[in-house]
């Protein structure tokens, strides 16, 4: 696992639309049990659950993992303390990647729009 501290030395976040479980694991150098148990504990944490109850997180869930696991990890906080300190943060988060989100579609329609007429 990484040294605390040492959160900037993750892997990239592929340009996926969904991540499984493990794949998350990974991308955040925490265990899966360790993000089920996040689940729980941070509400803004909420990944679809698709056939048999299979988790898949979206770009959002992982950077909010990564958020996660530096305020835990790397800052000190408790959970409670980290519930507290992304309660605030979670609205203007979700406000940006909203727009991030309808900046990411506009420029996929343009893209089809390009290719349709070729």
């Amino acid at each position: 696992m990484l040294e605390p501290g040492n959160n900037s030395q993750l892997p990239p976040i592929p340009g996926k639309r969904y991540f499984t479980i493990g794949e998350v694991s990974e991308l955040c150098d925490v265990k899966p049990h360790v993000l089920r148990y996040w689940e729980q504990e941070f509400p803004m944490l909420n990944p679809v659950k698709r056939r048999g109850n299979r988790r898949y997180y979206q770009r959002q869930d992982v950077l909010m993992i990564r958020q996660i696991r530096s305020l835990l990890y790397e800052q000190g906080f408790t959970i409670g303390g980290a519930r507290l300190r992304l309660g605030g943060e979670h609205i203007k988060q979700e406000a940006t990647q909203t727009r991030q989100l309808i900046e990411q579609t506009v420029s996929e329609l343009e893209d089809v729009l390009a290719a349709l007429k070729d």
